[in-house]
């Protein structure tokens, strides 16, 4: 397993949130990523939350920004927050774009030259971080729990549902819910994964696809959406969501947040929730 070396190390409601380096197996670059460790891990192993970014954003932005500490230590959950791609691999094109290529990995496993080999945000969400964390920090490997926003929840949504099982619950910020139907999302697989709209290959990473298929979960899904997101009709598509769990009966909660937006004031707002109703399936 690779060294880790510590970036930095703030102490917060009586736990530290701290960031890391490390030499990524999956990516092949230096990737960083944050945990919150409760006070409660010094005394003995607790349960993890996974949380992903959406695009742009870098491990910084939940934890500077969504208040999360506060409630992870009352419950006493470790939280990680990685990177949301591979850095500085001088691929052509990897910086053309905000929504493509550096802070947009889509966590997808690329299959399309000449991102397959670097833009594996996928494993390394679900085996070799997980993997790292478990190994170097006081985790109860078995109860962890993945929750997002935007493109992050996308990516939450995928790991929990082609990984049954390995997560005790899922939650979501506004996802990114069918991204086969969406301008973003086209651009992501395309590049990634090759092909053009309706490649049949692009379903195993959608959301809506995988919920239309799928033959139950052990969990409710929590989606939190702003009422108010401009990107909501276009980009996020989280009604097609909804019908596919409804017909499929999936179970999953929908909220239709009036008057917030895309923001992280907006997750600010409903973090507490999203922690508890993880807590109810990691401390059951």
């Amino acid at each position: 397993m690779p060294e880790i070396t510590e970036v930095s190390s703030n102490k917060i409601f009586g736990g530290w949130q701290k960031v890391y380096s490390h030499e990524s197996v999956e990516l092949k670059c230096k990737m960083n990523f944050a945990i919150f460790l409760p006070p409660q891990s010094e005394e003995g192993p607790v349960p993890v939350i996974y949380w992903l970014s959406g695009l742009t954003c870098t491990e910084a932005n939940f934890i500077e920004k969504a208040g999360s500490q506060k409630y992870a230590a009352e419950h006493g959950l470790i939280i990680v927050a990685p990177d949301t791609s591979p850095r500085g691999l001088k691929i052509s094109g990897e910086d053309d774009d905000w929504d493509f290529g550096t802070g947009a990995g889509f966590y997808v496993d690329a299959t399309n030259d000449p991102w397959k080999t670097n833009y594996r945000m996928y494993s390394y969400v679900t085996k070799e971080l997980p993997a790292l964390i478990n190994e170097k920090f006081p985790t109860i490997a078995d109860r962890q729990s993945i929750m997002g926003h935007s493109m992050g929840g996308h990516g939450a949504l995928i790991c929990a549902l082609k990984n049954p099982g390995k997560y005790r619950s899922v939650s979501a910020f506004a996802p990114i819910c069918n991204p086969t139907q969406c301008a973003w999302g086209k651009k992501a697989f395309g590049g990634y994964l090759g092909g053009a709209e309706g490649d049949i290959r692009w379903n195993e990473w959608d959301a809506t696809e995988l919920v239309k298929k799928s033959n139950g979960v052990p969990f409710e899904i929590l989606i939190d959406q702003g009422k108010s997101d401009t990107f909501l009709a276009a980009q996020l598509l989280p009604e097609n969501l909804v019908a596919a769990a409804k017909d499929s009966r999936v179970p999953l909660i929908y909220r239709l947040q009036e008057g917030y937006g895309h923001s992280y004031y907006f997750i600010a707002t409903f973090i507490e929730y999203h922690i508890k109703h993880h807590v109810k399936y990691l401390k059951a």
